[in-house]
């Protein structure tokens, strides 16, 4: 018989090794930890939303929980901003961010997103009586106009990309910014048609302005780390089976239905 070169021999005794060393995906940890950590903003109805007890609500809340009984394991809610959500997801802060979360190719470039929600898109949201005042971009980006949006998320992104010639104010409270536009603080706010619709139903005075006609295409998804295809593909499954069985649909009812 032939020996094996020494080079070899050493090679397949150290592949074991090399084996044991690499990292496991986060699905195997969340499952090993008993534990769900999820970055969330709480503050963006109909999606996320922190009450007053500590505790949160809304579509994807009710959906992470979801999640985590399918892996039999705890939630470990993680408090962030639109402006701190990437590094502190990238801080790995968190095994998924939810919570109306836009699709974005910048967003992309540094974590993977689960499959898609479903089809969101950018709408002005105005007092009712301006309405017609506010049909377009190009009558929204006028020097009068004034514009709020929260600071950091995909609203902002497109206030600056648009609205040029619009005054833009970014306002830090994503829960009390719509009380500036029933002040006659600002006149118009971008957002989606989703949140659009769910402000209108709860602030009388406010309008979503054509809310089936987007002014930019838009998905929502979950937010999950870059290059763990084990992690997105268990999330994905049990979005898919989520859908079909309609589990996703029968919460989406109890925030979006019409009354």
């Amino acid at each position: 018989m032939k020996a094996l070169p020494a080079l070899c021999i050493m090679a397949s005794l150290a592949t074991p090794a090399l084996a044991d060393t690499q990292p496991s995906s986060r699905l195997d940890e969340v499952i090993q930890r008993g534990q769900l950590t999820v970055c969330t903003t709480g503050d963006y109805k109909p999606y996320t939303y922190l009450r007053q007890d500590g505790s949160y609500e809304g579509i994807d809340i009710a959906m992470a929980q979801s999640l985590a009984k399918s892996l039999n394991v705890q939630i470990k809610w993680v408090p962030t901003t639109w402006k701190t959500l990437m590094p502190d997801f990238l801080a790995q802060r968190c095994d998924i961010a939810v919570g109306g979360i836009s699709v974005s190719l910048e967003r992309q470039k540094k974590a993977f997103f689960s499959q898609p929600l479903g089809v969101d898109g950018k709408i002005p949201l105005v007092r009712c009586a301006d309405v017609q005042r506010y049909q377009t971009v190009e009558q929204i980006n006028q020097a009068q106009v004034r514009v709020i949006e929260p600071a950091g998320g995909t609203n902002e992104v497109f206030a600056r990309a648009h609205l040029g010639k619009a005054q833009l104010t970014l306002f830090p409270d994503n829960v009390t910014i719509f009380e500036e536009l029933l002040a006659n603080k600002a006149d118009v706010m971008i957002t989606d048609a989703s949140e659009a619709r769910f402000q209108q139903k709860l602030k009388p005075g406010l309008c979503a302005v054509n809310p089936e006609r987007y002014m930019q295409y838009s998905e929502k998804a979950f937010l999950l780390p870059r290059d763990d295809v084990a992690w997105k593909s268990y999330v994905d499954q049990w979005l898919h089976l989520s859908t079909v069985t309609g589990i996703y649909e029968g919460i989406v009812n109890q925030w979006l239905a019409a009354p």
